[in-house]
């Protein structure tokens, strides 16, 4: 058959942008995977054979029948299907297999049981699920930013409380607020950019990095106005260039960089492997940016105390640590390096998290036609 998109169930195949989606939502299969569903697909209702399989998908690559096993195994969960109890891929024993469920055929697919969704159509189905996918994670990525901000808040806490023994509790809790404040905000940008980029009506994975950089900017951007502002209004003078646009967009970028492989993949899930990639990618974005001449959080601390002597906010114990009298710039790289990493793997982790809980809703049933 020529047609090249297909809608069973809760699914929609289309093969021309190589996308398997449920509900409108793109699920993330291989390509080698994609191609045997769609095989399977196109001859509905009839038994394709293990070694039309390997000829067609493997095309001649030598290949044991337990990668072919591996592959519906894995078809199967992505569907939420059941061997025992199958509704889309039925066994042949010792043959094959066959694809039962009913499959319309048809240029633009649409998510089952609707018509077919006009881009950014705010009255689609398919867009409306979209979106709510997209606030899951933004919330998420909020969540876990929160949650960098209330342990770096504490680490730069501490470090403050050290020079102020007398009065180390409120400097500490006043840190973990600020910093948590901020991570909170700009982790909801972050986030909600990736989301949209990668979830929205296009899901185009490579705008991933684009809509971290971009979600980064803005809320930076807004954050730095509003403390400038603040700072001018209370006290009458600006602080200097507090962390911003810059620092978020990059960061952000870094971020976008680690999801587009972590979340799209076809098995979300939080692993060493899975967080390894934000913390190396969020390490290095928090490097550069003071090699850059921008200023992280910690920076910006530095900064205030700095231009602010009156205070009761010093850092110079961070300082000490690397060897350096006061907050320079060794120290400056070493806690960028450190905050871009923990801000990178508690987004990406809580996004993980938000698509897992997503993934293990029980599937619903599927509607079958009756003659």
């Amino acid at each position: 058959m020529g047609e090249s998109a297909f809608r069973f169930g809760r699914f929609s195949l289309d093969m021309r942008e190589r996308q398997l989606r449920r509900d409108g939502q793109c699920v993330s299969v291989s390509g080698r995977y994609l191609d045997a569903l769609a095989l399977l697909v196109r001859e509905s209702g009839a038994l394709v054979t293990k070694e039309r399989l390997h000829e067609e998908v493997w095309r001649g690559i030598p290949v044991t029948d337990e990668a072919l096993t591996q592959c519906v195994r894995t078809l199967r969960r992505e569907l939420g299907d059941n061997a025992s109890d199958p509704r889309f891929i039925e066994t042949v024993p010792k043959h094959g297999y066959r694809f039962i469920a009913p499959v319309e055929q048809g240029e633009t697919p649409a998510p089952a049981g609707g018509p077919s969704p006009t881009p950014g159509g705010a009255g689609s189905k398919s867009a409306g699920r979209d979106w709510h996918l997209i606030a899951r994670l933004a919330a998420a990525g909020a969540g876990g930013g929160l949650l960098a901000g209330l342990i770096g808040g504490l680490g730069y806490g501490f470090a403050a409380a050290v020079a102020q023994p007398g009065e180390g509790l409120s400097i500490v809790l006043v840190l973990i607020l600020i910093t948590a404040l901020v991570a909170a905000l700009g982790a909801g940008g972050v986030a909600c950019g990736i989301a949209a980029a990668g979830f929205g009506a296009g899901r185009q994975g490579s705008s991933i990095i684009a809509g971290g950089a971009a979600g980064g900017l803005i809320v930076g951007a807004i954050v730095k106005l509003l403390g400038l502002d603040a700072f001018e209004l209370l006290v009458g003078r600006s602080p200097g260039d507090i962390t911003g646009a810059g620092e978020g967009a990059l960061l952000g970028a870094a971020v976008g960089l680690a999801a587009r492989w972590g979340l799209r993949s076809s098995r979300p899930a939080l692993s060493a492997q899975r967080l390894a990639a934000p913390a190396l990618a969020g390490g290095l974005a928090g490097l550069v940016v003071p090699l850059l001449g921008g200023e992280m959080m910690g920076g910006s601390l530095a900064l205030l105390a700095q231009h602010f002597p009156q205070s009761r906010l010093r850092l110079d114990a961070l300082g000490r640590l690397f060897g350096e009298n006061g907050f320079g710039p060794i120290t400056q790289m070493a806690t960028g390096a450190l905050e871009g990493a923990l801000f990178a793997t508690c987004i990406v982790g809580a996004m993980l998290l938000a698509l897992k809980r997503g993934d293990q809703r029980p599937p619903e049933p599927v509607a079958v036609p009756v003659p």
